[in-house]
């Protein structure tokens, strides 16, 4: 089957998807978007989310078929600017977890840079106050890591927050 859909902004097209294939297959093995990760297939470890019509989801648990005429929006997609590769700077969010080296084998790391920007998006880009430790561990609860302990995560989120803030402050250009 074909399946047309947006990617990060960008209509795209996929031939010869079958049935049961899942949309991560389809966005790391027939579109080069190699960001989300395969790792359980079940919908349990997080690596693999994304935005799907604007609400996080699981890719590996997406039928392909189910993306037809909808808007996907991958951790590649949350680099800011225009254009691919090298044209894009990291958002704000990908930027505070490389600073708080919140990034260590980075196999965990994209569905948790998805689930933080939304977490924010949520909090300081609807007006309302940083969120705090207990908001920011039941946000990315779904996101499992086997690495960091999590503590150099949570570092990277309040530092996003934080820096999210401080762009959306009146005299700042505003915006988050």
């Amino acid at each position: 089957m074909r399946v047309s859909f947006n990617v990060n902004g960008e209509d795209v097209t996929a031939d010869n998807v079958w049935p049961g294939e899942s949309l991560l297959y389809v966005l790391r093995e027939r579109l080069g978007l190699p960001g989300s990760k395969n790792a359980c297939e079940q919908g349990e470890c997080g690596s693999c989310t994304v935005y799907f019509d604007g609400v996080t989801a699981c890719s590996c648990m997406i039928a392909a078929g189910q993306a037809e005429g909808r808007r996907v929006r991958t951790v590649e997609g949350l680099a800011e600017g225009s254009g691919k590769g090298a044209e894009r700077e990291l958002s704000t969010v990908q930027d505070a977890f490389v600073e708080a080296g919140a990034v260590q084998c980075g196999f965990c790391t994209p569905g948790l840079l998805v689930q933080t920007d939304d977490l924010l998006e949520r909090t300081v880009g609807a007006g309302r106050p940083a969120p705090a430790d207990a908001e920011i561990r039941e946000a990315l609860a779904g996101n499992l890591c086997r690495c960091t302990g999590y503590e150099k995560i949570i570092e990277a989120v309040h530092l996003a927050a934080e820096r999210r803030v401080a762009s959306a402050a009146p005299g700042t250009g505003g915006g988050a």
